[in-house]
């Protein structure tokens, strides 16, 4: 009797592996890369290079809100995209590494998306921006502990290559 029931409780765990592995999807497997696209929740890599005369904006652990701080380089940033002769600029979310990918992933977007929202608040057009999130897989300052991390929570502007 315990031979059949142990058995029985294998195989069901087993197939519930096989089905949770199969409910992936090519659409979720992308998001394993480490970017978010926005309007799509997941997408493909955005190469970049930097955008000259445009500032990274910083922000608060677990936190996706435009720092106060922030607002006058966000300003003159959408002041430099006017001047420009730029076709398309992109947001990319960054987070610290604390937490899960999955986590910061979408943190790293929300972010982007609220530089994007405040961006467009000051009239630079929605779709010249695109909104992307790499998460934790690009530290801009390695380290273990806030000194690194709060270089890392932030928001860079590159320009499509």
């Amino acid at each position: 009797m315990r031979s059949s029931f142990t058995q029985g409780s294998i195989a069901l765990a087993a197939a519930g592996l096989l089905a949770v592995a199969c409910a992936s999807t090519p659409k979720e497997d992308a998001g394993a890369r480490g970017e978010f696209s926005e309007g799509s929740g997941i997408g493909q890599p955005i190469a970049t290079k930097p955008a000259p005369g445009l500032e990274t904006v910083y922000f608060d652990y677990d936190r996706a809100e435009v720092r106060s701080e922030a607002r006058p380089t966000l300003q003159q940033n959408a002041e430099t995209i006017g001047d420009r002769d730029w076709d398309h600029v992109v947001l990319e979310g960054h987070c610290d590494e604390r937490g899960s990918e999955e986590y910061n992933l979408a943190l790293g977007e929300r972010r982007a998306v609220a530089v994007k929202r405040y961006l467009t608040s000051l009239g630079v057009p929605k779709d010249e921006i695109t909104a992307v999130s790499y998460g934790e897989s690009r530290p801009a300052k390695p380290g273990h502990d806030e000194s690194s991390w709060q270089f890392n929570r932030r928001v860079e502007f590159g320009l499509p290559r």
